[in-house]
């Protein structure tokens, strides 16, 4: 585990769904570092159930895309561990035949719009009602920095679903802030995950394509996406919602960038 001197989440409840693996690993590990009970949701059982043993939190068997599931997954970790404090809304995909609008099929739109944007609707409705009741709470909900520009190669419904992400956080930021809630929107640029290394395995052009508008010449590594979650999850950011918080290493403020 990750070496961190602050304990800023200590005895906070803490739900990471797509906690398993790349970004929502990451933040698992960070977030359990600075004190906070986690709590993963997540449909790979085997990998699921090894995180939680090693953070000494909770697996929850979840399939984000079904409502029931989600509402269970928060009234486990309210159940288990008396609160949900912190909701890191996290899981998502970026499937191969998502591409140009001229060659994705309606049947590949449809799912990642539910796994990218109406899982995410479905969170934030589940963690908002332990929240509420509590009067306080933090939700950090994954964008990217696809929703605040147009993507080098595209990924029309990944693009679509995460700036429904970013909307849908700033919305629920407005509404619930005088309630003591927070809700911001994470928007990474590229990160070395499993998931981006397949994807540009496959087609190292189109890693080299996007790794050219990044000013700082690299992709993320998970551990600073979580460094930036922790940062949103703490009273460090008590004065933030609404927000959309990217970490992308400059690329989206870049207009060119250097040789």
């Amino acid at each position: 585990m990750q070496d961190v001197k602050a304990h800023r989440l200590e005895g906070r409840v803490a739900v990471v769904t797509g906690g398993a693996s790349g970004i929502g690993l990451a933040a698992s590990r960070r977030l359990a570092a600075e004190g906070a009970r986690v709590v993963i949701g997540d449909l790979t059982v085997e990998q699921g159930e090894a995180v939680a043993a090693e953070l000494d939190g909770l697996f929850v068997k979840t399939d984000v895309t079904q409502e029931d599931q989600v509402a269970n997954l928060f009234d486990e970790a309210k159940r288990v561990y008396g609160s949900v404090d912190i909701a890191f809304n996290n899981a998502g995909i970026s499937p191969a035949d998502d591409a140009s609008i001229l060659d994705t099929g309606i049947d590949a739109w449809r799912k990642v719009q539910e796994v990218n944007l109406t899982s995410v609707f479905y969170c934030c409705k589940h963690a908002l009602g332990h929240m509420r009741e509590q009067g306080r709470g933090s939700i950090i909900n994954t964008a990217s920095f696809v929703a605040v520009m147009g993507a080098a190669t595209s990924q029309i419904s990944y693009s679509a679903s995460k700036g429904g992400v970013l909307s849908m956080s700033r919305e629920l930021g407005v509404q619930f802030a005088r309630e003591g809630i927070r809700v911001n929107a994470l928007c990474p640029g590229p990160v070395n995950t499993p998931l981006l290394k397949e994807l540009f395995a496959k087609d190292p052009v189109q890693a080299q394509r996007r790794l050219v508008h990044v000013p700082m010449g690299r992709f993320a590594e998970p551990e600073e996406l979580a460094a930036a979650v922790a940062f949103l999850a703490s009273d460090d950011s008590s004065f933030i919602t609404a927000n959309t918080f990217l970490v992308d290493g400059g690329l989206s403020g870049a207009y060119v960038t250097p040789e």
